[in-house]
């Protein structure tokens, strides 16, 4: 009896694959206009749904969980079933996810510009949209992790122990940071008070960075830039020491965004000292990333897609010695407050997280179209180019205007009295937001020109027929064939 051929799940990474772009220019475009508005205050037209203050977490929200979330969920999806050589467990589930996890982000899409928030960073969404991303991302572990239970080879591939953490640690910060009492349908208060509130939202905070912004995208790194280059991981211990150090110590830098405020001296310091050892397994975790291409750095004049990948790895070797170096007490007297924060945000955000999830779409998506590759490789070396570009002019902006205000802020008269005012600081500071205007518009043209060629290539694609999952003895023999 003939059976038919067991398939991948492709149908899924595609649609997360598409809104990925979709989102990516939605959140990007929303980031341009308060970086406007805070040049040019008017145009917020006197709406109250249109102001910064209700704007900038629709900003964060989109760009983090919708871009960042939908660009995890494809890639997770995808790396899972190729290296378990199986197809994604439970279908309905997997469906789920998807149409769930869009139907949070249209919920933050209305209730943020309504003022509706907790007033929490990266947590600002209300009590029931909390419940329904519960829901969602426990569906999501289910799928991925019984998808690793029922695969055919014995080894776990170190890009899924990544996006294992990420998904377990996200649903432990998501559960404990968003415990609240409900008092209607768009207002709680949360089960904390004061300083222990504060320290459980950055315990959350920082670590929204650390797993769901690092962890997960690491993932994508130990996949993508191996596949991409053809090309072995540099070192697959090393790769597992960086997980196990990465996972050890990321959880306890969190303090460190409350230096000088009123939580305890000494948990300051212990944020302070936990985001200092994180340097060695962040840097040597990139390292790991960039030696993989060693015999095969010809490639970079080439191939954009390694370009994109190549660079990621390099923002997130400077967001992660950045990161460690502004917690320093001394350097974070200055750092605080400042736009250099906000720099420094960017540059893992638009450097590291954006870049290398636009390489992995770019990567991925032939594939997933039965194509051997995208519509125009000039369109994605035009993309790398705008984005490079853009991302410095940002983050030069912000550091130098960063860096001016923490020095004016803190410059006093031989009496004691302030040098300048307030008003003056936020003078001098005016001609940067015009920098970093100018380097998001850069951003977003990039992103504009990746949907064009990202649905030309889906006009190409005339085969969608399932990919059959390749059997382990079959995959190693390919990989034979490669090296």
């Amino acid at each position: 009896m003939h059976t038919q051929p067991e398939t991948y799940n492709d149908k899924i990474v595609r649609q997360f694959t598409a809104m990925t772009v979709v989102w990516g220019i939605v959140g990007m475009a929303v980031g341009v206009l308060i970086a406007a508005q805070l040049y040019w205050p008017a145009l917020n037209f006197d709406v109250p749904w249109l102001s910064y203050g209700r704007l900038r977490p629709l900003h964060t929200n989109a760009v983090i969980f919708a871009f960042g979330g939908c660009a995890l969920f494809a890639t997770s999806y995808h790396v899972v079933q190729r290296t378990c050589h199986v197809r994604l467990a439970f279908d309905k589930l997997a469906a789920f996810t998807f149409w769930g996890w869009q139907a949070v982000i249209v919920a933050a899409a209305i209730t943020l510009p309504m003022g509706l928030t907790q007033g929490k960073e990266y947590a600002e969404l209300e009590w029931p949209i909390d419940i329904l991303i519960t829901l969602v991302w426990v569906s999501y572990a289910v799928v991925f992790f019984g998808t690793i239970v029922k695969r055919r080879v014995k080894h776990i591939y170190v890009a899924n122990w990544f996006y294992g953490a990420f998904i377990i640690t996200i649903a432990l910060l998501h559960i404990v940071n968003n415990m609240a009492m409900p008092v209607g349908l768009g207002k709680s208060y949360s089960l904390y008070t004061g300083a222990v509130d504060a320290m459980a939202q950055w315990w959350y905070g920082h670590n929204a960075v650390g797993f769901f912004l690092t962890a997960g995208f690491l993932g994508m790194m130990y996949y993508f830039v191996p596949k991409q280059a053809n090309r072995p991981v540099y070192s697959y211990r090393l790769s597992i020491v960086h997980f196990w150090a990465l996972i050890a110590v990321y959880m306890w830098a969190g303090p460190h965004h409350l230096q000088y405020t009123a939580l305890p001296d000494w948990a300051q310091s212990l944020g302070m000292v936990f985001s200092l050892v994180l340097l060695a397994p962040s840097w040597g975790g990139a390292i790991n990333g960039i030696l993989t291409l060693s015999g095969a750095w010809d490639k970079l004049r080439t191939d954009p897609i390694l370009k994109f990948l190549i660079v990621a790895v390099s923002f997130y070797m400077i967001a992660t010695f950045e990161g460690p170096m502004m917690s320093i007490k001394t350097v974070n007297s200055l750092s605080h407050y400042t736009d250099w924060t906000v720099g420094h945000v960017h540059a893992g955000a638009l450097g590291w997280v954006a870049m290398i999830s636009i390489g992995a779409v770019y990567a991925m998506l032939p594939r997933l179209l039965g194509q051997t590759q995208m519509h125009s490789v000039k369109a994605i070396d035009l993309h790398f180019w705008l984005h490079t570009v853009g991302v410095v002019f940002y983050i030069v902006s912000m550091w130098i205007a960063g860096v001016m205000q923490g020095l004016m802020w803190r410059a006093t008269n031989p009496d004691g009295t302030l040098t300048y005012s307030f008003v003056e600081a936020l003078n001098a500071t005016y001609p940067y937001y015009l920098g970093r205007l100018l380097g998001g518009l850069i951003v977003l043209s990039g992103m504009v020109v990746m949907a064009w060629n990202v649905i030309r290539t889906w006009q190409q694609a005339r085969d969608l027929a399932p990919t059959p999952v390749m059997p382990p003895d079959a995959a190693a023999a390919h990989a034979s064939t490669l090296s």
